[in-house]
């Protein structure tokens, strides 16, 4: 079970856009280099500018294209919505034995 999921919301703490929020659009695995851990593509955080090649097959107009980079998992922390601010994120089983994520600083469940 992972900490950081996809539809989460979650704050960058370390990097170019430390302090700014975001939903998590999708969670990768480096396929060449599986040790190296999670990359996760926020929605308006880690923005590059890709120059793109026009493809007149395609209908495809070429040019420079903002486009979301992948940001690694250890510069990204949950968004605590009722504390404002990034927490770090547990494990607990509940009573019927299901396994939710809690935050660290107030042991509220994030599952629902």
């Amino acid at each position: 079970m992972n900490k950081i999921r996809k539809d989460d919301t979650v704050m960058v703490i370390a990097g170019k856009d430390k302090g700014r929020t975001g939903k998590v659009l999708s969670v990768l695995r480096k396929k060449k280099r599986p040790t190296t851990g999670l990359w996760l593509l926020i929605e308006g955080i880690n923005v590059v500018k890709k120059h793109v090649k026009a493809n007149p097959q395609r209908e495809k107009p070429g040019g420079i294209v903002p486009k979301e980079a992948p940001i690694h998992a250890s510069n990204i922390a949950l968004y605590n919505p009722v504390a404002k601010k990034a927490d770090r994120v547990g494990f607990k089983f509940l009573d019927d034995g299901r396994k939710v994520r809690t935050f660290k600083s107030t042991g509220e469940v994030v599952d629902v």
